[in-house]
């Protein structure tokens, strides 16, 4: 057993490229050590001394992988469509992208742009924290392979997601109109959009082809806007469901201090989503439907509910309750590794970056809370 526990921590390190003296530095995350905060100054300020166990490690190492694979799709979206300024640098925009965007609300880039900065200060605060406390930050620039999109406004260079082929679960919309379901219960619930479970289908413009027709564009838009709450609803339980699982109080704080602001994001993106004009994209068929309206609508569609429904929660016997769902803990990173895998954000990485990443879930999910000594 120890042999195997020293091979995978030793696996850990090769395929994570950890490099804490790239932290150091100040050049993992860009910008992670601010308005002239030092190292060892983020470190002396730290509200205990005491070394993380080995599970909260995990975890924080688990949370600060998602956000980087956030962070690297969420700058794919500013550059097309949200707003690039000092704070959100890289890419010019595209009028035609950003005008379908506007569709759904006219302030939609200024939303894009700061739930972008959001999830590059998460991972950049976890990597810190962990390095404060010694133990090993995550870099996965080495899996920066896939292509960027090629059209007019996106940068050039190496990613780690895929935003071109999609297929995205939109469950997620009646699982939280729903009044007497729980996934946590083993309920499954109906899509908002059933094509967009059926294919692969650009949120970003490929190239500038993507461009027209009019409702191809559109089509893109709405994929982009479905996406954005189907992300932001993952994080919503991811942290909770986790925050079960950690023994230190002070990382439970970050785990309850940053889990809120996905919460906060995906009720944004929800609204945002129901905006979506109902069309048929003329290129490959794919149909948003008018959820108001027959065969949809009702309570399990309508688009202004953007309110969690009450449903039962630990025990039927209870009465229902308004509540973030799922919350499970058992399983929950390797849960959320797989739900990004079927979404179709890793299209094109390597078999290496799949054994990484679920080797990092499998870690946080083996985390067990220790009662204080």
């Amino acid at each position: 057993m120890a042999t195997k526990q020293n091979t995978r921590r030793s696996f850990m390190k090769k395929g994570l490229v950890v490099a804490a003296g790239a932290v150091a530095a100040g050049t993992i995350g860009g910008g992670l050590l601010k308005n002239g905060i030092t190292l060892a100054q983020a470190v002396s300020s730290s509200s205990t001394q005491a070394p993380l166990t080995e599970g909260d490690a995990a975890i924080l190492r688990f949370l600060a992988t998602a956000e980087i694979l956030e962070t690297d799709f969420w700058r794919q979206y500013n550059e097309l469509g949200g707003i690039q300024d000092s704070e959100v640098p890289g890419g010019s925009g595209s009028a035609p992208y950003t005008a379908a965007l506007q569709v759904l609300d006219g302030d939609m880039p200024q939303y894009i742009h700061d739930n972008t900065e959001d999830e590059m200060t998460h991972f950049g605060f976890i990597n810190a924290y962990l390095t404060s406390k010694g133990a090993a930050p995550v870099n996965l620039d080495k899996f920066r392979t896939l292509p960027s999109s090629k059209a007019t406004g996106a940068q050039q260079i190496g990613r780690l997601t895929n935003l071109m082929q999609l297929t995205v679960d939109t469950s997620y919309w009646t699982r939280y109109r729903s009044r007497t379901g729980n996934p946590d219960f083993g309920d499954t619930f109906p899509p908002a959009v059933p094509d967009l479970s059926k294919g692969q289908f650009p949120a970003i413009p490929r190239d500038d082809g993507d461009l027209a027709p009019k409702k191809h564009i559109q089509a893109i838009a709405n994929t982009a806007g479905f996406h954005f709450a189907f992300i932001e609803g993952g994080g919503t339980s991811l942290y909770p469901s986790l925050a079960q699982r950690v023994t230190s109080v002070e990382v439970l704080r970050i785990l309850l201090s940053i889990g809120p602001t996905e919460t906060q994001h995906f009720q944004t993106w929800q609204d945002k989503a129901g905006n979506a004009p109902p069309l048929t994209d003329p290129t490959n068929g794919l149909t948003f439907p008018d959820l108001n309206a027959p065969p949809f609508g009702g309570e399990d569609f309508q688009t202004n509910l953007i309110m969690p429904e009450p449903t039962i929660f630990l025990n039927r016997k209870f009465p229902v309750c308004s509540i973030i769902r799922p919350t499970e803990t058992v399983g929950a990173a390797t849960g959320a590794a797989n739900a990004l895998t079927n979404d179709g954000l890793f299209v094109g990485q390597s078999k290496e970056f799949f054994q990484v990443l679920f080797q990092l879930a499998s870690e946080a999910d083996a985390a067990q809370r220790h009662p204080p000594s």
